[in-house]
């Protein structure tokens, strides 16, 4: 079948002067040999020819080296074989290798207009957007709901949450190494397949469990209504749902390794090389924006009671209230089969591809013992016998190691920050939950998607090389970190009865919580119900009833409870009792614009290291072990920093607490927290991370070392920004531009 044409300039091979294919001849006068081949698309020709090759036009007097063959245009001598193993340069062989975007035999024309760079990225754009929405939206939306629909232990909702990055470290290895020597397209198509049936297991408890009922009353919470459940209940059945959760998520984690390590090299070996960062900058972009996607659309998902069109009289404020969550999950689950089938029918390189191959200067890692050649024999890395010398190559790179290392500490940083972020807002400002988690949202979108994409756009614009790449890591890093200093800043706590104060204002003696005052006693309270209101004295109660309150409207206005005849609010102006209203009092802290700016700056630098630290993992090693590295880095960065880091962050912030939940005599999670030693410990968990960042990249920018410059592998010469004819001599590298 006749592969059509690429009409655009990108996937085209446009020269305007002609190719001088002369070799270096042992007799003056006689054809000289180049050192790649060019071939038509029915064979390789002998012939010499100098015509001049347009933009995806061919005839059988000039071939095209759109694609490459088997058999060199010259036969090289033996010496000079012996030659090009040393300077590492290699005939990639296509022959009978099928270069059409279809599935089988099915390869129509109108699809071919998707097999390009463009169309790759589209796909897997959509494809890291669907799964950043729904592992890091969808899951941290909803998880406070699923706790709540079956009846499931923080622990147990960590575990669910954890199941996704034990998958992927456990496939990791496997799917890099031999996905990376294999066709990776379909590795990637049949992974977002796995991942979107990973989504509809992960919302199957909702169907295959019975109905969800509140158990409420509308006068619970007042004063001498103030009713709890009964500790004896047992956890019920419906906590053994967990493990298919954790099913869906392990399957989430399966399916999203090829995404991010077979993904990117696919990208990276299928477009120029200064090209390459802008692709992979919008390609983690998309991966960016997915979460805050998750976060919004699964946050009015969270409005619609999980037993949809059934009427009940609870609010989404009440803490027996479940939203629609599993509503996502459907939605994302069927979206990911969709796109899979796309992804599955490319080919294993897309046309045109062949020339960044022979045009790329490597600037892999140099090992002072020459081991690093063993990775540029084409037949390297295809059975389980290299594995061990894979990673041997790997573990002797002192470039790759510290950039992984680096990656952690940035890891750790991200994943705790976007874990505690909300969390910290909430506290800092006196926020509701989904206040502060659209506040975030608002927050990382500008900060985090713009900075992935400028770091690859800077590292583009300048056409840094594998040394300055680094330098750019180490700048970002160093900005972020006298920006981290901006949490010696800190909002005071809204005055709280009987938890930072006592009920007449008086500072609580040793720190000690004192619920119970004179204007409460005889309400019953119980601690088990934490529903904090605030009086129009603006000090915030623990409930309704530590309150004093006796009666309970609704705030036609903005649709709040309001709470009438409390005995505890000391209503100045008028005489009698004063009156709260459900939910935390506003904070007017002054501090808050300079806080959320060295915020914003925080994040958009260690966001804007990102794809220049990954481009410097893809250049300081070999091209064979690019999908192995990345999937190596993975590993590493996730051990050491994206599940230690939530667990780092968290317990730094628990030593914060002021106020913790009290269910049936245990401990439960933290209700209130005090800024200031929230803020000191932020504080010292985001110095230690970055500080080690530092030191990581300053020691592998100073252990780097990057191939001499007559022994470049791959380079011929060639200039991938404008017109070049292919000369018999390597020049030496352009100048790096430096930071």
């Amino acid at each position: 079948m006749a592969m059509p044409q690429n009409s655009t300039r990108e996937n085209g091979f446009c020269f305007t002067q002609p190719l001088d294919f002369s070799c270096p001849s042992p007799r003056p006068g006689e054809a000289a040999r180049p050192p790649a081949a060019v071939c038509g698309r029915d064979g390789c020709s002998n012939e010499h020819h100098h015509t001049p090759l347009s933009n995806g036009i061919t005839s059988s007097g000039a071939p095209s080296p759109s694609d490459s063959c088997a058999q060199p245009l010259c036969t090289p001598t033996p010496a000079e074989e012996e030659m090009r193993l040393q300077e590492g340069i290699k005939y990639v062989s296509a022959e009978a290798e099928e270069l059409a975007c279809g599935w089988g035999g099915f390869t129509p024309g109108c699809l071919q207009l998707c097999n390009t760079s463009k169309g790759v990225l589209f796909f897997l754009c959509v494809a890291s957007f669907l799964q950043g929405m729904t592992v890091n939206g969808f899951i941290n939306t909803v998880i406070t709901s699923i706790e709540r629909r079956f009846d499931l232990r923080s622990y147990q909702s960590g575990l669910i949450a954890s199941s996704y990055d034990i998958a992927a470290c456990v496939c990791l290895t496997f799917v890099s190494y031999f996905g990376g020597n294999g066709h990776k397209p379909r590795w990637l198509g049949w992974g977002v397949l796995v991942m979107g049936l990973g989504s509809l297991l992960f919302a199957l408890p909702h169907f295959t469990t019975g109905r969800y009922e509140a158990r409420s009353a509308a006068q619970v919470g007042v004063c001498g209504g103030n009713q709890s459940l009964p500790c004896s209940q047992a956890a019920s059945s419906l906590s053994g749902y967990r493990f298919v959760f954790m099913l869906g998520q392990f399957l989430h984690g399966m399916g999203a390794t090829p995404l991010y390590t077979l993904g990117v090299t696919y990208l990276d070996e299928n477009v120029k090389t200064n090209y390459s960062p802008v692709y992979i900058a919008v390609f983690y972009t998309a991966a960016i924006l997915g979460p805050a996607a998750g976060y919004l659309v699964g946050g009015m998902f969270l409005n619609i009671y999980t037993e949809i069109g059934r009427e009940i009289d609870i609010a989404p404020e009440n803490t027996l209230w479940v939203g629609a969550w599993w509503i996502g999950f459907l939605g994302a689950g069927a979206a990911s089969l969709l796109i899979s089938i796309p992804i599955l029918g490319y080919p294993q390189r897309l046309p045109g591809s062949q020339r960044y191959i022979v045009m790329r200067v490597s600037e892999a890692h140099q090992l002072k013992d020459g081991s690093h050649k063993k990775a540029s024999d084409p037949d390297f890395g295809k059975t389980v016998k290299d594995l061990p010398r894979s990673v041997l190559l790997l573990l002797k790179n002192p470039t790759f190691i510290f950039l992984c290392l680096a990656g952690a500490t940035e890891a750790t940083l991200i994943a705790g920050m976007s874990t505690f972020g909300p969390k910290f807002l909430e506290s800092q400002f006196s926020l509701s939950a989904s206040e502060a988690a659209t506040f975030f949202g608002y927050l990382v979108v500008p900060a985090g998607g713009g900075g992935t994409f400028l770091g690859g756009f800077l590292v583009n614009k300048f056409k840094l090389r594998c040394s300055g790449i680094i330098k750019l890591c180490l700048l970002c890093t160093v900005s972020s970190l006298l920006a981290i200093f901006v949490f010696f800043i800190h909002c005071p706590n809204m005055p709280m009865a009987g938890v930072t104060q006592m009920y007449d204002g008086s500072a609580l003696p040793g720190g000690q919580l004192n619920l119970t005052a004179a204007c409460n006693a005889q309400c019953g309270c119980l601690q088990e119900n934490y529903s904090p209101v605030c009086g129009t004295d603006d000090i915030m109660y623990y409930s309704p009833c530590h309150a004093g309150c006796r009666r309970v409207s609704e705030n036609l206005r903005n649709g709040k409870k309001v709470y009438h005849e409390c005995s505890c609010v000391d209503k100045a102006l008028l005489p009698g009792p004063g009156t709260a209203e459900a939910g935390k009092c506003t904070s007017s802290c002054a501090k808050k614009p300079l806080l959320l700016c060295f915020m914003f700056v925080v994040i958009l630098f260690t966001f804007l290291s990102s794809i220049p630290a990954l481009t410097a993992t893809l250049r300081c090693v070999s091209d064979r072990q690019r999908s192995f590295a990345l999937g190596i880095q993975w590993i590493v960065v996730r051990t050491l920093g994206g599940i230690p880091g939530p667990i780092a962050f968290g317990s730094m912030i628990d030593k914060s607490c002021l106020l913790w939940q009290d269910q049936c005599g245990e401990q439960g999670s933290c209700y209130v927290y005090q800024n200031s030693a929230m803020s000191r410990y932020t504080l010292v968990a985001g110095l230690v991370y970055k500080v080690l960042g530092t030191t990581f990249f300053i020691v592998a920018c100073l252990l780097y070392k990057p191939p001499a410059p007559e022994s470049a592998p791959g380079s011929l010469g060639a200039s991938e920004n404008g017109p070049s004819d292919l000369q018999e001599h390597k020049p030496s590298l352009p100048p790096e531009e430096d930071l």
